[in-house]
């Protein structure tokens, strides 16, 4: 049933790409079941390099084709050659690809690793790949986790039920109240990034920041709201990022599920942190790069994952990157103190000024508008009731939240408040919905 609903599911947007999915779902089931019959070490390695290529060969057409033909054209002509363009294809990205290529690509390799034993059963395999949840936008699951739970039986708990209805809610809410009041806003700004001073830039920058967020940790509550209801825990994607100290603790809180899967599928099998300061600084610029790259087909991309790299940087090499593993901010109080407050600030600066290259449509644009964040400054700037109507409260409700991701201990009566204003946004903005930004990647 969780199969058909899936297929159901992602093949109401467009029934072609079902052949994809379903084609990536046979590979590697099938390399999973041949890689612990092999004897050899040599032939495992080719069976799993099999599935590693068919799986990013296959991104890698319908995703970045276009863009390295473009990219090898642009170089050409940089060099005064005269050449056009004419290898390019007009193809359509399928909704979800990066997602649920990583999904099974992290089955083979489990594998192959042993720390998992292949499945026969075809059905759950190809339910697990599919799983309709979190197929288009995550959070990226691990065979480990979820093909287990597809393997056995489920029961039905009324207490789990409830707090999967609860982050259902909590995440349209996200989506539909903050993340869609704000993106006119943001389209309106950056699109007129010319016209604009540096102070609505800069507002049109935080607005983005929100929208993101929200946008994209309200799916994934969604989606874990939602698997909470068919008897499925998935992992947190989210957790109050924004709330970070350093940008460390960034990454360990910003989509949980990608960062820790290049860090146990990329950056560990490259060496990690064991082979000396300098091999580590340069798996930490591979793995950002590669995640900027996987975000999109566009140098803006890599240009958000080098600086997120040379954020990182100083602080791997201070070693304060691991510094608030277990610490929540303001554990022992209600409010932060003096030095969380600047430390919050300067990380969500750093963070947001990255933000301008990932939603900027070129490296010029993304220049320009942080130029004019220092040489056309000005405090008279539209937009301002954004920040007091939606940011503002967003933020104290999320600060409340803060140790808490799962929301399983928030008073009934404030969920009745945040339900009464979801269905207020929901009927004046009916048919004004925006799509998740993150179908996209």
């Amino acid at each position: 049933m969780v199969l058909i609903s899936s297929y159901i599911f992602y093949g109401w947007w467009d029934y072609r790409f079902l052949f994809l999915i379903f084609l990536s779902t046979i590979v590697d089931y099938f390399i999973g079941q041949s890689i612990p019959l092999q004897t050899r070490e040599d032939r495992k390695r080719f069976l799993l390099w099999g599935s590693m290529l068919f799986n990013l060969g296959v991104l890698g057409f319908f995703k970045y084709y276009n863009f390295f033909i473009d990219s090898w054209v642009e170089l050409v002509s940089s060099f005064g050659y005269e050449m056009q363009s004419t290898w390019t294809l007009n193809i359509i990205l399928p909704v979800g690809i990066s997602f649920y290529t990583f999904q099974t690509m992290s089955y083979t390799i489990d594998v192959y690793r042993s720390n998992l034993k292949p499945t026969k059963d075809f059905v759950s395999f190809a339910s697990f790949v599919s799983f309709f949840p979190q197929l288009v936008a995550g959070p990226i699951e691990r065979a480990t986790n979820l093909l287990p739970q597809i393997l056995s039986l489920r029961v039905f708990k009324y207490d789990v039920a409830v707090q999967g209805l609860r982050l259902i809610l909590w995440g349209m809410f996200k989506k539909v109240v903050i993340a869609d009041s704000l993106a006119p806003v943001v389209d309106n700004i950056f699109s007129g990034f010319d016209t604009f001073g540096g102070g609505t830039l800069i507002l049109g920058s935080i607005y983005f920041a929100f929208q993101i967020y929200c946008d994209f940790s309200g799916y994934s509550d969604i989606a874990i709201g939602i698997s909470k209801l068919f008897g499925f825990e998935l992992m947190s994607n989210f957790k109050f990022p924004y709330f970070s100290r350093n940008i460390g603790e960034f990454w360990r809180r910003w989509h949980i599920s990608l960062s820790t899967w290049f860090r146990d599928y990329l950056y560990i099998p490259l060496g990690g942190s064991k082979g000396g300061r300098w091999m580590s600084l340069r798996n930490i610029f591979i793995i950002f790069i590669v995640s900027g790259f996987w975000h999109g087909a566009n140098w803006t991309f890599v240009i958000w994952g080098l600086i997120h790299a040379m954020l990182y940087i100083p602080s791997f090499v201070l070693n304060t990157n691991r510094k608030y593993l277990t610490v929540v901010v303001a554990e022992h109080s209600m409010f932060p103190s003096l030095k969380e407050v600047f430390q919050m600030g300067v990380n969500f600066c750093f963070v947001t000024m990255g933000w301008v290259f990932f939603r900027s449509e070129s490296t010029e644009k993304a220049i320009t508008i942080i130029e004019k964040f220092f040489t056309e400054f000005s405090y008279h700037t539209p937009y301002k009731d954004y920040l007091y109507y939606y940011v503002v409260p967003f933020v104290i409700l999320e600060w409340l939240f803060r140790r808490d991701e799962r929301l399983t201990k928030v008073n009934r009566f404030l969920w009745l408040g945040l339900t009464f204003l979801f269905l207020i946004f929901i009927t004046a903005k009916f048919g004004n919905q925006q799509s998740f930004i993150y179908f996209q990647f």
